[in-house]
This record gives C-alpha cells, structure tokens and sequence, in this order.
C-alpha cells in the first residue's frame, strides 16, 4: 500500500526541483519509503529499534543502527560495509531523522565521498544543480536516499 501511495508522489516534479516545496515533498516520499523498509517506524510512538542488519541474495547486506530515540522523532544509520584494503568502509553512511508526527525523513547527514562508484555518480549529478549551499546539500543527500531507498526495496531489504 505504501508503494502505491508513493507512486504518486513524483518529487522531481511536483515542485521545482531544488526547491524549499520540493524538498518538503521529498520528506514526505522518504518517509512512505523508509516505514516499508523499516516497518517498526510506522507506529506513531515506536518501540526502540536494536542494530540490525538486512540480507538480500540480490544485494550486499544493508546494516541499521538506532542512533537517538527522543518523544517525536527516531535517528538511525543506514549503511553497507565494503572492505577496501584491509579497512572497512561505511557506504553511503546516511544519518536519518524520522519525524513520526509529521510523518517525515530527513537524510541529515551523508559522507562528502563515496565509495561505490555509482553512489559517486549520483552525488556528481546532483551536486551541479544549482541551488543555496543549504538547501543543495540537503536537496542532494535527501534525493539520493530516495533513489537508494527505492532500490533497497527493490532488492527485497526489510526490517520487522
């Protein structure tokens, strides 16, 4: 049902790409996603969430970690773990916000470097928009964990 309502939100034309609306509206989509993915979250008030992790025979294993839990809204880290060398590296690493009451996520944080080559790909694109510093660096890290959560999906990725 979620999917289906998500449908018809089309973020990158319901408002000007780039802009305040738009990026509203990309909160909104974020969020129809994110409670697929993570079903806990749905409840209004939801009952702590422990670190996780998410196995698709299709894709790498997607990890979850509660971050903050405060009265209207939950944190949480999504990640893969590559090795690279030796060294383990958190990729895309995005910091998330759920505001449960308005129904709303936020990527609030996302690493400036990537180490996949297509999540490379994506933060290039996205970062010759021309917008405010602000609202380009929130524009790109909320439009790529839309695109990102669309194919976690995709690819089978669930939390219960």
């Amino acid at each position: 049902m979620h999917a289906l309502v998500d449908s018809l939100i089309v973020p990158q034309c319901v408002y000007r790409p780039g802009s305040f609306t738009g990026l509203m509206t990309l909160y909104e989509s974020n969020y129809i996603k994110l409670v697929s993915l993570i079903e806990p979250l749905a409840a209004q008030r939801p009952k702590r969430l422990a670190p996780a992790v998410s196995v698709s025979p299709e894709d790498c294993d997607l990890h979850l970690k509660p971050v903050a839990f405060e009265p209207y809204t939950t944190t949480i880290k999504l990640t893969y773990w590559f090795e690279d060398e030796g060294e383990r590296v958190a990729d895309p690493d995005l910091m998330v916000r759920v505001y449960h009451d308005a129904r709303l996520v936020e990527a609030v944080r996302a690493a400036d470097a990537h180490y996949h080559h297509k999540l490379r790909e994506l933060a290039a694109q996205e970062a010759a928009g021309v917008h405010s510093l602000e609202l380009g660096r929130r524009w790109r890290n909320n439009i790529m964990l839309n695109k990102w959560l669309d194919y976690l999906l995709d690819m089978g990725h669930k939390f219960r």
